[in-house]
């Protein structure tokens, strides 16, 4: 594989609004707090905001693919922009529980049109240097999410209360637009409001990445999700510690991901998701079972530097088994990513509530090793 990548315009583009989409969903978590009090909701239905925005990444990878066909996959990126910009805007003005959680799936259900055309566009513009391109888009949206908790938080201690926090990133749609409308890359891309037709069913090959595709973004949230409270509950560590410990973790995902993107330069990219499970492993294994808070802060900087890799590697992996079926296969994709954070944490968390938080990490431990099982056993590109 060859190391030039052009990033085009086209391909910043793409960049910034996963960037955007990153952003976005990572202000649902400390918002959350601040709804909970405006509204007077329970814990409960507070939760029910980020389970409507995944429901709404369900659907868009559902009925993705119909769409994007229909209205081509650059009026998709668009739509998807400021469709989740709109959604955040009913957010914001909200003053009743069910309009919030209703502007919540609108801005899952629309604003995930980004990630279903994200990696087919990458896919078509940089052909087999995919991997490299799709690290470094989730590189780029690690470092601005990372931003959202910082500003929501920042502006929460000013008179002008958390709002801006998220509502200033609604005009990145529109600056964007204003940069890059009427934007080429020189081969019609960007302007090109059509997309490849699906050609049949997905094959086989496709499938068990997707099937590793939801086990690695599983993996991804059970920790986002889970592990400040592990870290108050059993390493002892003091609640505001632990909430901030989390970003050990992120660290390590933007680490993670900068190495990955040079790394599938001169390796397979199968092997190199091999090595990030492997890594991931290791660190889990150290925050999980050693006790003490420094082993446990130690593993989770390993575990999020090894995590990082999963979703955009073996998402490179699932849209190259997919052969010419890009924009169904990255629709489809993004259906993964709904399955994994509705679903898996909140396993871990009911199983948490049974036999302990402690116990319960064991369902991180399975999920490493059945990843590792799947992309291990699957089928090399040759007898694809």
């Amino acid at each position: 594989m060859t190391t030039n990548l052009h990033r085009d315009r086209t391909t910043w583009l793409v960049y910034l609004m996963l960037a955007f989409y990153a952003y976005c969903l990572n202000s649902f978590g400390p918002l959350t707090p601040f709804l909970r009090s405006e509204l007077g909701i329970s814990y409960a239905v507070a939760s029910l905001h980020f389970t409507a925005f995944a429901l709404g990444i369900l659907g868009a990878g559902l009925g993705g693919p119909s769409v994007i066909e229909r209205i081509g996959r650059w009026r998709a990126l668009w739509l998807g922009a400021f469709g989740m910009s709109a959604g955040a805007v009913l957010l914001l003005v909200g003053v009743d529980p069910l309009v919030t959680i209703a502007a919540s799936f609108l801005m899952g259900l629309i604003g995930s049109l980004i990630l279903a055309v994200m990696p087919a566009a990458l896919a078509d513009r940089h052909g087999e240097r995919r991997a490299i391109a799709l690290s470094e888009a989730n590189l780029l949206a690690s470092v601005i999410s990372t931003a959202a908790p910082l500003a929501i938080g920042w502006f929460a201690r000013t008179a002008l209360g958390w709002r801006p926090g998220l509502g200033l990133a609604l005009l990145a749609p529109i600056a964007l637009y204003f940069v890059f409308r009427g934007g080429s890359t020189g081969d019609g891309r960007a302007t090109d409001v059509t997309a490849p037709r699906s050609t049949g069913s997905l094959p086989t090959r496709y499938w068990v990445f997707w099937a590793g595709l939801v086990l690695g973004v599983s993996i991804e949230f059970c920790m986002v999700f889970w592990s400040a409270d592990f870290l108050e509950t059993v390493r002892g560590l003091a609640k505001a510690d632990a909430a901030q410990a989390v970003s050990l973790f992120l660290v390590g995902m933007i680490v993670g991901r900068l190495v990955g993107s040079r790394l599938v330069v001169r390796f397979d990219t199968r092997a190199v998701v091999i090595g990030s499970l492997l890594i991931a492993g290791l660190g889990f294994g150290v925050y999980w079972l050693v006790p003490g808070p420094i082993a446990a802060l130690t593993g989770l900087l390993v575990t999020g530097l090894g995590v990082a890799g999963l979703y955009p590697l073996i998402m490179a992996l699932a849209i190259e088994a997919a052969g010419p079926n890009v924009t169904q296969a990255s629709a489809r994709a993004t259906l993964a990513s709904g399955v994994a954070i509705s679903i898996l944490p909140l396993v871990l968390g009911r199983v948490a509530d049974a036999v302990g938080i402690a116990s319960a990490y064991g369902v991180v431990a399975a999920l490493l090793v059945l990843t590792l099982v799947i992309i291990a056993l699957a089928r090399p590109r040759a007898t694809a």
